[in-house]
């Protein structure tokens, strides 16, 4: 992974093969704790659910973290004293937070690590602390693997957090 220095809000990396973006997610999951909302937003197959998986890895939780799509959500319970993580794929929702609240992710995020595939226009109103990773890919015919992250830390919360870490 390279980085790329954007400007001192965010974090911009270069990923190349899709076992640099889970261990992206590894690294990231160091970082996380209960209460933190991580929302994911790139094309189909950028690597959102790779990510998700090395988070899953890093946090210590069980179950496969496959896309959630399908379900819309998936709770993984720590298989040690960690926070479970929650995984939405928000892409078959309409808008606003009002369509996810029978999700209780409201509830669930003081003790969780909450992770929102496509959740743009959609969760922003649970907490003011977010970290938002767009994932850029080549679009079209290409077998290209190289995937672009820019992390970018909102809140009191995330623009303390040292995510230099992860470009070591």
């Amino acid at each position: 992974m390279e980085a790329v220095p954007r400007n001192p809000v965010e974090t911009e990396l270069t990923v190349t093969s899709p076992e640099q973006m889970r261990e992206l997610g590894l690294k990231l999951a160091k970082l996380l704790r209960a209460g933190d909302l991580v929302m994911l937003s790139g094309e189909l197959g950028a690597g959102k659910t790779t990510l998700t998986r090395g988070l899953g890895e890093g946090l210590g939780v069980r179950g496969a973290v496959t896309s959630p799509t399908f379900v819309i959500a998936r709770v993984h319970p720590s298989l040690g004293d960690g926070p479970p993580l929650v995984h939405v794929d928000a892409y078959r929702l309409g808008g606003g937070l009002d369509e996810m609240e029978d999700l209780d992710l409201d509830v669930s995020l003081p003790e969780s690590v909450i992770v929102v595939e496509w959740g743009e226009g959609k969760v922003e109103e649970l907490t003011d602390d977010r970290l938002q990773v767009q994932i850029h890919r080549a679009v079209g015919d290409t077998t290209d693997e190289v995937r672009h992250v820019t992390l970018t830390p909102l809140g009191e919360r995330w623009t303390a957090a040292d995510l230099s870490v992860l470009t070591a």
